[in-house]
């Protein structure tokens, strides 16, 4: 990272946070929530009452940091979380928070994931890097340095820019920096409030429903408009990325904004887009939803790439996430569909059959074959009922598969 860009965060910690939040809640999300990651990279069977090493990079004033933490140490053994950032003012708050819980399984350290053989080298179980590479001079030199210090056997969680969903972003800095470039960041903050509150109808960025990250605080400002360093990426750019890297990408969250089929309806076209090959397919998906300003992967040595994503089998349990089953199951037994909303699209999916009658068996521990013995089919007959199921409720980011 360039001098400016620490500057930034030394001004700006981003997000936003106070440290005293955490005694009334936890944030999640993804990547690195625990039963998400062991489901795309650790093909549902990772036992976490074994120990791992884990990185998190870049990891800013602490939310991927506190959550798998948290959740890492409710396992009950001893993991070892290294918190790794340019700026100590974020690392400051990082520390508050997970001081408000009592976490003790991290180790702080200042500085850049560029100079990790030094600072705390591998090989790591886990890495997670949120919002760095895209700030990165180098995006590929620093995937790369992830990358020598991950374990041949891990994977990692990324997220980097979506470029279509951050549509009008790119202009407005460079309309910034010729206003406002070279005053201190707190004048750049000033004048920017002021250029936003007098631009035309007509403006791209004004006329991006998904961009808030400026309506929200001071610090959400600077990162998405003043920023020194910043790039997107689209879906082949990305593949281009990972690979370059000797990396493969497990999954996209959520899978199913990837999926062509998602937004298609008309059969031909339908029949067209299932034939593309994989990341075409994916390629072809952001295009169409036309929203994604973020990529969220989770992604594993080449070697790895068929062991990856967990797959249906008779001692794998499906977990249902924050969704009780038999509320999930009377929703698809009445209306017969599924209804998520992502951003601002509502998207409706059609209830494969007898997907009410799995979805009620579903407790996080009963496994596959023995849903099948409850259901008197055989593991071929339940197999081919439960993979529509499997796949609309995974698609959605609502299911994940473990060892009981």
């Amino acid at each position: 990272m360039t001098d400016p860009v620490q500057q930034q965060y030394e001004a700006y910690p981003y997000p936003a946070r106070d440290p005293a939040d955490e005694a009334r809640r936890l944030i999640t999300g993804s990547p690195s929530f625990l039963p998400e990651l062991n489901h795309y990279v650790f093909g549902g069977r990772r036992d976490f009452h074994h120990s791992m090493r884990v990185l998190v990079a870049g990891g800013g004033t602490g939310d991927g940091l506190i959550h798998l933490a948290q959740y890492l140490a409710a396992s009950g053994s001893q993991h070892e979380v290294v918190y790794l950032d340019l700026s100590t003012a974020s690392r400051t708050i990082a520390e508050a928070r997970a001081k408000v819980r009592g976490l003790t399984n991290i180790r702080f350290l200042t500085g850049s994931l560029l100079d990790l053989p030094q600072l705390a080298p591998g090989p790591y179980d886990y890495i997670d890097c949120c919002g760095v590479l895209h700030h990165l001079p180098e995006p590929a030199v620093g995937l790369q340095a992830l990358m020598d210090q991950l374990s041949p056997h891990g994977g990692m969680g990324l997220m980097v820019y979506g470029q279509y969903g951050r549509a009008g972003v790119y202009p407005m800095q460079a309309a910034l920096r010729q206003l406002v470039g070279g005053e201190p960041p707190h004048q750049q903050v000033a004048l920017a409030k002021a250029l936003l509150a007098e631009l035309p109808d007509t403006n791209e960025f004004q006329r991006n429903p998904f961009l808030v990250d400026h309506k929200n605080n001071d610090s959400g400002l600077y990162d998405l408009l003043l920023h020194s360093q910043d790039r997107a990426y689209t879906v082949p750019e990305l593949h281009a990325l990972i690979d370059g890297a000797g990396l493969h990408i497990a999954a996209f969250i959520e899978p199913c904004c990837y999926d062509p089929l998602t937004y298609l309806k008309d059969d031909a076209l339908r029949r067209r887009a299932a034939a593309l090959p994989l990341p075409e397919q994916q390629a072809l998906a952001e295009r169409l939803c036309g929203s994604l300003k973020t990529h969220v992967m989770y992604v594993v040595p080449q070697a790895r790439a068929a062991e990856a994503v967990a797959q249906p089998a008779p001692d794998l349990a499906p977990w249902l996430n924050g969704v009780p089953a038999k509320a999930l199951a009377e929703t698809l037994g009445q209306r017969g569909e599924l209804a998520v909303a992502f951003e601002s699209a509502r998207l409706v999916f059609t209830a494969p059959p007898q997907a009410a009658e799995i979805v009620a068996l579903i407790d996080g521990r009963r496994t596959l074959g023995a849903m099948a013995q409850m259901m008197n089919l055989g593991w071929d007959d339940f197999a081919a009922a439960y993979a529509p199921v499997h796949r609309m409720l995974t698609g959605v980011n609502k299911l994940f598969l473990r060892q009981p």
